[in-house]
């Protein structure tokens, strides 16, 4: 069995003395798995950065089999941001939500090319607005998508300001004043706005969090990056930790 991909690493874990075990988004296989021989050694450590974009090349006897891959680097976003620490650590947590995320070994074209479009930004400024768009896209995409287009409450689409915690469903300001406490913010990117804070990222990425957690991270897909139901990946936890501070 073999094929030929191109794809995304999401991570890459020491096995033996010298190989790695590496966990690629591929564009036609899906979040797939194969052994790197020699995957610790100096000249591979760089092509196996999460969020390098590689030709790979997965061949084994039995598809069942985790099987061998031969990768050739395409793109190293990550390198082009190794002096913006905020941009490395979106970089690290979409990796790991979505390795976290997607079942192993179907085709998610879709998630393929947004991860792409994410890594492939080149305005600094844009990451973090664009990376909490992600994440609710990657929800939509698993089947839990946020209703941010009208109010639950009067179905109007005006002067939308909270997120039910329990919906996903937007509420307008008159109607969520009473229980703003139990409410998600809507940060105003999401609605259109053409500026952000520090404050308004820190938003968003609670909002998705809260979902992520609630509903994809209940049922994990790697108990090495969600040690127990509910818990988001460190990564992740590590990003709006940023915001926070």
């Amino acid at each position: 069995m073999e094929w030929q991909d191109e794809g995304i690493v999401l991570s890459s874990r020491p096995h033996g003395e010298n190989a790695a075990v590496v966990t690629l988004l591929t564009s036609e296989q899906g979040r797939h798995a194969g052994l790197v021989p020699g995957g610790q050694g100096r000249a591979a450590r760089p092509v196996l950065q999460p969020g390098n974009r590689v030709q790979a090349s997965w061949r084994a006897r039995l598809v069942e089999h985790l099987g061998h891959y031969r990768l050739d680097l395409i793109g190293a976003p990550a390198a082009f941001w190794l002096d913006n620490p905020d941009v490395l650590a979106i970089i690290a947590s979409a990796c790991a939500v979505t390795e976290a995320s997607l079942p192993e070994r179907q085709a998610m074209p879709g998630v393929y090319a947004g991860l792409a479009t994410l890594l492939s930004l080149r305005d600094e400024a844009l990451w973090p607005p664009v990376y909490v768009k992600w994440e609710i896209t990657l929800l939509r995409t698993l089947g839990y998508g946020l209703d941010l287009s009208r109010c639950a409450v009067t179905g109007e689409s005006e002067d939308l300001a909270y997120v039910s915690p329990k919906t996903g469903h937007a509420v307008s300001r008159k109607a969520g004043e009473p229980y703003r406490d139990k409410l998600f913010p809507i940060p105003a990117f999401l609605l259109g706005g053409e500026t952000w804070d520090a404050e308004s990222i820190r938003q968003g990425l609670a909002m998705t969090g809260h979902f992520l957690s609630r509903y994809v991270f209940a049922n994990p897909q790697s108990r090495l990056l969600i040690p127990y139901d509910g818990a988001l990946p460190q990564a992740r936890q590590r990003l709006l930790d940023f915001y926070r501070s």
